[in-house]
């Protein structure tokens, strides 16, 4: 089901094929005044990703795409809610907006919109990153000034961009967050899991960047084995999520198109051969909510969330969850795994796979 607001702006060129290569090959470490991310005693890391709230005025903007029933009393509300639920439910270390949290469009206030969108990450005082998608800035606010706001909210560890690169690094929101491993361990002060936060943009070029070498995970005296895995978060998909239809994905389904851009810039091959990278989370396509695997990076969907987003009437508005776990020997990460809560009675759990596991020896191998 397209979204006929789109426009031109399905027509994205990917700008960070070649500036982020910087950013892949070497994270920016996180400002000293924000909290470090880590492990939980139990070796775990939980990440709840929100998709498309196209959260706009609040009680009195409807819900788009609803049962007959549903269609009286439900609003922007029905996004806060769910909300509220998932989070309760699922206690994540850290939320991640994957862009369009308000629809620039419908919106009223920005800043207002903005604030209600994230009430609940805040409330809840889990620490929250948002990235934007291409409906954001349709209100009076640029991307840059929207994440200049982000930024400044309560609890969030967003960055309008990586602190080291700010000046190359086209558009707003490019940055990483590097999980370390659990208190006590060998590895308490090292990162063992690298997320990274991308601005897919909406117009834009991409200028040539060189990359340099990651180094600082080997560091002594106590190197890890081998590179840490990484997760990859942004907006709108990669050209690579045409390879999969409901048919031969790992889980879930296709119910749309993929509506990336028209000219691919190669960043799938830049993972590809990087390797570090094991899968890579998106929004924009409200009714595709499928995991695939290609070459060894896997593709995900987050699947729409928000109740004024276009969706499917009857296909529960939903959330992704990502955990990863730590090898309780040597304090590594040894498997990534992912499920969906949808927004019904029981905040049902569905499609749980195993996305990623380490070898043995050390050395990384991917399985479904």
């Amino acid at each position: 089901m397209a979204d006929k607001t789109r426009g031109t702006t399905l027509f994205v060129f990917f700008r960070f094929s070649a500036f982020l290569f910087a950013l892949f090959l070497a994270p920016v470490p996180t400002s000293s005044h924000r909290p470090k991310l880590r492990f939980g005693l139990n070796g775990e890391f939980k990440i709840l990703q929100v998709a498309d709230m196209h959260f706009a005025n609040g009680a009195t903007t409807r819900c788009l795409d609803v049962l007959p029933p549903q269609k009286a009393h439900c609003s922007d509300l029905n996004t806060t809610v769910f909300m509220s639920r998932v989070i309760a439910a699922e206690k994540p270390d850290l939320i991640v907006f994957t862009g369009d949290n308000i629809f620039g469009f419908d919106v009223k206030d920005p800043v207002k919109s903005m604030n209600a969108a994230f009430a609940p990450a805040i409330a809840s005082k889990i620490p929250w990153v948002a990235i934007l998608g291409n409906h954001d800035q349709e209100s009076t606010l640029t991307r840059q000034e929207l994440m200049k706001h982000i930024v400044k909210l309560p609890n969030t560890l967003s960055q309008v961009n990586a602190p080291e690169a700010a000046h190359y690094i086209d558009g707003f929101g490019n940055y990483n967050l590097q999980i370390r491993g659990a208190a006590e361990s060998s590895l308490q002060n090292k990162s063992v899991l690298n997320l990274y936060f991308l601005d897919s943009g909406d117009y834009s070029s991409v200028p040539y960047m060189e990359g340099y070498d990651w180094r600082v995970y080997n560091a002594e005296p106590n190197p890890q084995q081998g590179t840490a895995p990484g997760l990859a978060y942004f907006h709108i998909p990669l050209p690579e999520f045409w390879s999969f239809d409901s048919k031969n994905a790992t889980k879930g389904v296709r119910q749309e198109g993929t509506y990336s851009a028209s000219t691919n810039s190669g960043f799938f091959t830049t993972l590809v051969t990087r390797g570090d990278v094991k899968s890579v989370f998106v929004g924009h396509d409200h009714v595709n909510d499928f995991c695939g695997k290609l070459k060894g990076l896997n593709l995900c969907y987050g699947g729409g969330f928000g109740y004024h987003a276009y969706g499917k009437a009857g296909w529960e508005r939903r959330a992704r969850v990502v955990v990863a776990e730590l090898n309780k020997k040597k304090g590594d990460v040894k498997a990534i795994r992912t499920w969906k809560r949808l927004d019904d009675q029981h905040l049902s759990v569905i499609d749980a796979q195993v996305l990623w596991t380490s070898s043995v020896n050390g050395s990384v191998a991917s399985r479904l």
